[in-house]
């Protein structure tokens, strides 16, 4: 049940060389043993991209990669972090005076997100101090949300370090909110499926309420992840706020165009409940309302009836200031239509006609080519390995995550996929030889796996 928060289970470490051997590492560094361990998974998305900070229901599953943090409380106020990866340098810092570097996304800032997020959350006057260790499997930067699992693994550290309890809902928006702290302007999707995710099914997650419904994904098909080996971190970028913003302000011209409350207005989401229409009502709209060339900021300024001061002060942040030119048409048309394929997606998986495989594969080959165009978030290495898919036998491919590097998803006959597996690694990875060292982790296979849990020694 959602409304629970994460689960603690006890566990015999002996069967659990992972947990077992962190808690070796934890001791040799700390000089004692750690009190309990929570994981949070990272998630790859089916289909529904760069959506839900527009408001629009998406559907990830969690994956088996992951988060894990050994994590011992401390009566001192020192939280010290610390990596099994040793080129993740240790970092230690006062609870009570947390500083967290936008301009340097390192990994022990995301950490700090969670952390603060809880303490504001509670308005903790004297936390409690924390000497932890992490261990991740999720390959950073790669579209699989390893910042956003880290979030929300220090949150759920946090929570239980300072003996407070929350629903997976409340933690989940907590974590989106806090992952804010880092200058990256997320929908929730990955703080909820990290949170929300159950075992052996996908997840429709909608939001305002945030809800998650099951997604049954059809027998016969596995999910195969891909790493394109080009990294992307989307908090260092402008790419992802451009596009944000870009479809706020198409947000803006469209509520506008139609008399309605432009100023309050921020998500397309709120044009299409505001007018009553369905998403295929809005795309004409698009067609009648913004025309395909980019607008520039005195037009935009026109179109609004505002000043260039006011565009500037009141609707563009700060990172913004410096952008010209905006594609409105272009995205929101991407996110109309990228909306309407997630509930085509569901749909399909709910009754499960004859040939789900092949419409649901039609669909994730139309949301990589709007991701290409229309969203321009892909890259010519996600162009190929897609198409690489598709050859070697992928009934739908697209790429995952916010793009411009990172992995594809593909959906692959279960009968097929060795062959695929091997077809896949010589025609991307072994091609090129310093792709090589990455390869085993870059390619693999993958089904619904569990959400954030918390591990005590039983």
């Amino acid at each position: 049940m959602a409304g629970d928060g994460p689960s603690a289970l006890p566990v015999q470490l002996v069967e659990q060389p992972r947990l077992q051997k962190l808690k070796e590492m934890f001791i040799s560094k700390f000089g004692s043993a750690p009190k309990f361990y929570a994981r949070a998974p990272g998630r790859v998305n089916l289909i529904g991209e760069h959506i839900d900070y527009c408001g629009y229901a998406v559907l990830p599953m969690a994956i088996e990669q992951d988060i894990l943090i050994a994590v011992e409380p401390v009566p001192t106020q020192v939280v010290q972090l610390a990596n099994t990866n040793s080129s993740y340098l240790d970092f230690t810092t006062s609870v009570n005076n947390i500083q967290i570097n936008k301009t340097k996304p390192q990994w022990h800032n995301y950490f700090l997100c969670g952390l603060k997020g809880i303490q504001e959350h509670f308005g903790l006057n004297n936390p409690t101090g924390m000497n932890c260790l992490l261990d991740g499997t999720i390959p950073p930067s790669s579209g699989l949300s390893s910042s956003s699992a880290l979030v929300c693994c220090a949150g759920l550290v946090t929570l239980r370090a300072n003996g407070k309890t929350l629903s997976k809902v409340e933690l989940a928006e907590i974590c989106t909110k806090s992952e804010r702290y880092i200058g990256t302007e997320g929908g929730g999707m990955d703080q909820s499926i990290s949170f929300l995710a159950e075992e052996g099914t996908a997840k429709l997650i909608e939001f305002n309420p945030l809800r998650a419904t099951d997604v049954r994904l059809p027998s016969g098909a596995t999910f195969v992840i891909a790493n394109s080996c080009v990294e992307m971190n989307k908090a260092a970028t402008s790419h992802y706020n451009i596009r944000v913003m870009e479809c706020r302000l198409a947000t803006k011209l469209l509520a506008k165009s139609k008399g309605l409350e432009w100023r309050k207005m921020l998500r397309l989401h709120d044009v299409q409940t505001k007018l009553g229409v369905s998403l295929e009502e809005m795309l004409t709209i698009i067609e009648e309302v913004l025309h395909p060339e980019p607008y520039s900021t005195e037009e935009i300024c026109k179109c609004l009836g505002i000043s260039l001061e006011e565009l500037h002060s009141q609707i563009l942040s700060q990172n913004m200031q410096d952008v010209s030119t905006f594609k409105l048409y272009q995205r929101a048309k991407h996110v109309y239509s990228e909306a309407a394929r997630v509930l085509e997606f569901k749909k399909i998986c709910s009754e499960a006609p004859a040939n789900a495989l092949q419409l649901l594969g039609e669909l994730m080959k139309q949301s990589h080519i709007s991701c290409r165009e229309m969203y321009e978030c892909s890259c010519p290495e996600l162009d190929r390995l897609v198409d690489i898919c598709l050859q070697f036998g992928a009934i739908g491919s697209r790429l995952t995550g916010a793009g411009w590097g990172g992995c594809t998803v593909s959906m692959v006959p279960t009968d097929k996929l060795n062959t695929f597996l091997k077809n896949v690694k010589k025609a991307y990875y072994q091609t090129d030889g310093q792709r090589l060292a990455g390869e085993n982790n870059s390619l693999f296979a993958t089904k619904p796996g569990r959400g954030a849990l918390v591990f005590v020694e039983a």
